[in-house]
């Protein structure tokens, strides 16, 4: 007799998963409605039957490893006479593998309410110094009427008389088995009668609420804060959902950020960039006095530490970076004119002089 392992093709230690996938593959190519009138694929199909049965219960395939075919001698293993024999012996068997939609989620059941999300747009000043504010939110709640189930008060579900109160309905297509929701009751198993008057047999109505939200320093935009059960109500006693602020940020009128750095460009005269002189720079919550040396070149930059943006989780602040833009005089008066054009003829030995600027942020030096 031919080793079942032998007719299913797999090997003495294959998994339940491939003894089933491997099944189902040849279960399907030798199916007495692709094969019409062939008798081997009808004798093949009762073999790979019969050995998917052994192996696919463990202990009958335990004993198989152990005794071969003799281990399986007081066993019925079906001795089919015919196919309606072998379809009778894996009814189970069938529904499992060419079965669909036999898996469902049914109407009647606790069901989770549904995840809420909501933008909210910060400025910069919002994310360094954290945020609490006020949010009207729309969501679907419980109806209070009716405590959720749709009915008016002292009605009772009836059950649908088309499935049963399975909440499916079945067609059979030779071996395939297709199961469908059953379009009376709408997979649910039950009807109401007598819906609320309230929510109209829903269980749910629509409700705004306040909510106070405290929105942490140091978030950026696509940061999400997630507020639990403040999203859509579930049913039949399901849990409710969450809602997700998703963060936003709005530009801001002279800083842009990088990170927690923040950056910003001052403007600086010819002649106090050679010079040297000090200026004023806004940050987000005073202003810092910065000393400019003498001979900084456009697109120098100077590094404040500190003043930029918190980090979450207790990460330390960034700095607030500034680029020296260089202003060009216009409108000179024929003074002014004269004066540049002394101090022009009077800088040839500075032909070819390269400055450098070493170092970084507040106390830096420079060489000249």
């Amino acid at each position: 007799m031919k080793e079942y392992y032998e007719i299913l093709g797999i090997a003495n230690d294959a998994s339940q998963e491939d003894i089933k996938g491997t099944y189902r593959r040849l279960a399907l190519k030798y199916h007495p409605d692709k094969n019409p009138g062939d008798h081997e694929a009808e004798e093949q199909f009762k073999l790979i039957s019969e050995a998917y049965q052994v192996l696919s219960d463990t202990e009958k395939r335990q004993l198989y490893d152990l005794y071969g075919h003799a281990g399986l001698a007081d066993m019925d293993l079906g001795g089919f006479s015919g196919f309606e024999d072998i379809f009778g012996s894996f009814g189970e068997m069938f529904e499992e593998f060419f079965s669909f939609g036999n898996h469902r989620t049914r109407s009647d059941r606790p069901q989770a309410g549904a995840d809420l999300r909501h933008q909210v747009v910060l400025t910069l000043e919002d994310v360094a110094h954290g945020l609490e504010t006020s949010l009207e939110v729309e969501r679907r709640v419980s109806c209070r009427r009716c405590g959720g189930n749709g009915l008016e008060p002292g009605a009772q579900r009836q059950t649908c008389p088309r499935c049963g109160g399975r909440g499916q309905v079945s067609q059979s297509r030779g071996l395939l088995k297709i199961f469908n929701n059953c379009p009376d009751c709408l997979g649910a198993g039950t009807f109401i009668t007598s819906p609320c008057f309230n929510c109209g047999g829903s269980g749910m109505v629509k409700e705004k609420k306040q909510l106070q939200v405290r929105i942490p320093p140091g978030v950026d935009t696509g940061t999400r804060l997630r507020l639990r059960g403040e999203g859509e109500a579930g049913s039949l006693g399901g849990p409710a959902g969450d809602l997700y602020l998703e963060v936003q940020l709005a530009p801001h009128p002279i800083f842009t950020r990088q990170a927690r750095d923040l950056h910003y460009q001052a403007q600086l005269s010819m002649v106090a960039a050679a010079l040297g002189t000090a200026i004023n720079i806004p940050t987000l919550n005073s202003r810092k006095r910065l000393e400019v040396p003498p001979g900084t070149q456009p697109g120098a930059t100077f590094r404040l530490r500190g003043e930029g943006l918190p980090g979450l989780k207790g990460n330390p602040r960034g700095d607030l970076v500034v680029e020296m833009a260089m202003e060009t005089p216009t409108n000179l008066t024929p003074q002014q004119k004269k004066l540049l054009k002394e101090f022009l003829k009077s800088q040839p030995e500075q032909k070819g002089k390269k400055i450098k600027i070493k170092g970084g942020g507040e106390g830096l030096s420079f060489e000249f």
